[in-house]
């Protein structure tokens, strides 16, 4: 299906981060035999264990279950022996380690043309392979349930949160498997599998020369690539509907399985930051550790790791693992230093959307930004930002407050089924009361789900 180029969504609010530590497009192996698979990587997962330490796994080998979903597994990524389970306060359990070998072998879950099968046959491998969790779903933001059948499955080709992994290299020559993952999806829903792209770009012809899709362009600042975003300017989400989601690389995995019947976790990840000496791609596999990738590359400043991008991602320890839904290590420097008369002060390198300092007259310059919050929590004040940087039809600081009081029936009336916490990320940056909004707006989520259940 060709891209129509007369019809483009044009996201006019939000705002763009331009950071120093942007990765060279080119792409290494990493070196790297420990791996992780944390299963509190996945909201409202309830793991049930399936392994102990010292047993030999294969690539595919279920580690635990959902609790609540038992037929929802998550598997090994490597072949190799477990080498650790990690605990933490109530023996709740927070990593599964393996150590791979050099045999790399992997259980066959058999190929298998996504179009000569039936929905329920490939939902069952999905399920027993362990890619299944690769499927999320809108509201709540949780693994798709696979008893649903979704309206539709969106698919964002780009990533416009700061220094952001770019798809159209990490998809670069792998157009058969992409378009086996596309024809997998397009047989889990009797709606529309839509593949959305940035219009401002050229895009490779893996994107663009996709069949069974609907191809949707979009242009405009951050976060004009969130897929909640796209969601709702091309099919909202009402009460009672149900949509699903994914990534152009966990498309990828999905071909894989049916191409080649065994589960690739293979993962391209972008190394990014202002602490990065040589940032760039590096190929590697999902749970990966993150020392390898920064050994000898970094700075020596007091630095924090994230896994994910600065907006939304989540600290790392050095000796700590990449998260599942991650293509992304970010590292920045420390913000742990007070400020004196900090308000006062030209502020001529700090990075800012009000006028007060000079950051506005500089659209293009790139920043160096650390973690510190300049100032602390305060009193929520009304000030009309939210709004120029949030492009859904809802009132965001109105959102926020009903969630603080837990007010469901108003939640539902403030559009709460169609957000994400990483779509109030920017208000989150922006919001001069220091609030942690994306976790009020994970709260209201889960409050949500468990009163929707």
């Amino acid at each position: 299906m060709k891209v129509d180029m007369s019809t483009v969504t044009k996201i006019k609010k939000g705002l763009n981060i331009n950071l120093i530590g942007e990765a060279e497009k080119t792409v290494v192996d990493l070196k790297n035999n420990q791996f992780a698979v944390k299963p509190v990587d996945f909201i409202g997962v309830f793991p049930k264990l399936l392994v102990k330490e010292g047993d030999s796994v294969k690539a595919g080998t279920p580690l635990f279950f959902d609790k609540q979903r038992e037929n929802i597994k998550f598997t090994s990524p490597v072949s190799g022996k477990v080498k650790e389970i990690k605990r933490g306060p109530k023996r709740l359990l927070l990593e599964i380690k393996i150590e791979a070998d050099d045999k790399q072998e992997a259980i066959d879950f058999e190929s298998a043309d996504p179009k000569s099968i039936g929905r329920e046959a490939i939902i069952e491998k999905m399920l027993q392979s362990g890619v299944w969790p690769m499927l999320r779903q809108r509201p709540y933001s949780v693994i798709a349930n696979p008893a649903d059948e979704p309206k539709a499955i969106f698919i964002s080709t780009f990533d416009t949160a700061p220094l952001a992994a770019d798809y159209d290299l990490i998809v670069h020559g792998q157009g058969d498997a992409f378009q086996a993952g596309l024809d997998v999806l397009a047989k889990l829903t009797k709606g529309k599998v839509h593949l959305n792209v940035d219009a401002d770009v050229t895009h490779s012809k893996v994107f663009t020369n996709s069949k069974g899709v609907q191809i949707n362009q979009f242009s405009g600042p951050h976060p004009a690539g969130n897929v909640g975003v796209q969601i709702n300017k091309i099919d909202p989400i009402n009460k009672g509907e149900v949509v699903w989601y994914c990534y152009p690389q966990d498309v990828l995995s999905i071909g894989k399985l049916f191409l080649s019947g065994t589960y690739n976790a293979e993962r391209i990840v972008a190394l990014t930051g202002s602490e990065v000496l040589k940032p760039k791609y590096y190929k590697t596999l999902i749970g990966a550790a993150v020392e390898p990738f920064v050994k000898g590359n970094v700075t020596d400043v007091k630095k924090r790791y994230i896994s994910g991008n600065v907006l939304t991602g989540k600290k790392v320890e050095l000796d700590g693992y990449i998260s599942f839904y991650n293509d992304q290590l970010t590292i920045i420097p420390e913000g742990d230093y007070h400020e004196f008369f900090g308000w006062a002060l030209p502020g001529l390198k700090k990075f800012s959307m009000s006028k007060s300092f000079p950051a506005f007259l500089f659209k293009n310059r790139k920043y160096k930004l650390d973690t510190n919050l300049h100032g602390g929590p305060r009193a929520f004040v009304m000030t009309g930002y939210f709004e120029k940087v949030f492009p859904f039809d809802i009132y965001p600081m109105q959102l926020i407050k009903a969630i603080m009081v837990e007010d469901i029936d108003l939640m539902e009336q403030l559009g709460i089924y169609e957000v994400d916490e990483e779509d109030f990320a920017l208000c989150e940056v922006i919001d001069t009361s220091k609030t942690e909004i994306q976790e009020i707006i994970r709260k209201g989520l889960d409050l949500m789900r468990k009163e929707m259940s």
